[in-house]
């Protein structure tokens, strides 16, 4: 059912205004309207038709690339697990060469610390011999009634063998 608008634009003047002239019918504006969007729509339609084209062309277009990329894929993929031996190998020779490296560099290093300590205990053992010796020199010319001047100067046993 037509609004009210419509029913009213039934009754527009079909001209420009004036006096009365016989045999006017009322305009038809949406037929005037269809017949001058009628050539750009058409216009449109060709744009249309040529944007769908290309739309099927690039969907083959990106079908064909997505097979190409899968093949590629597959073949990376087998070339990856065809090499990953190899790789594996190779990476641990290196590890294995890294690890023998760094356990010569630490046997070196301990080797050098061992060196460093046997030449700090040569030099201290001439001096600690040296004030051994005095202080055994001491304790034997000690005169025998004097007390033993520390607590390991007796001995525990008498000199024939028994507990003293």
């Amino acid at each position: 059912m037509p609004g009210f608008r419509e029913f009213l634009a039934r009754f527009r003047p079909a001209g420009s205004p004036g006096p009365a002239v016989g045999g006017a019918v009322p305009a038809d504006r949406s037929a005037e309207l269809a017949a001058e969007l009628r050539p750009p729509l058409a216009l449109l339609d060709d744009t249309a038709a040529e944007a769908a084209a290309l739309r099927e062309t690039a969907a083959r277009d990106a079908a064909t690339r997505r097979r190409t990329a899968a093949r590629r894929a597959e073949r990376i993929v087998r070339t990856a697990r065809e090499q990953a031996p190899e790789v594996r190998r190779a990476t641990a020779a290196r590890l294995g060469e890294e690890a023998s490296a760094a356990a010569a560099r630490a046997d070196a290093e301990a080797a050098r610390a061992v060196a460093r300590m046997r030449e700090r205990a040569l030099g201290r053992t001439h001096d600690l011999a040296e004030r051994l010796a005095a202080r055994t020199v001491r304790e034997l010319t000690a005169a025998p009634d004097a007390g033993p001047d520390g607590p390991h100067r007796g001995t525990p046993w008498a000199p024939d063998g028994s507990p003293g």
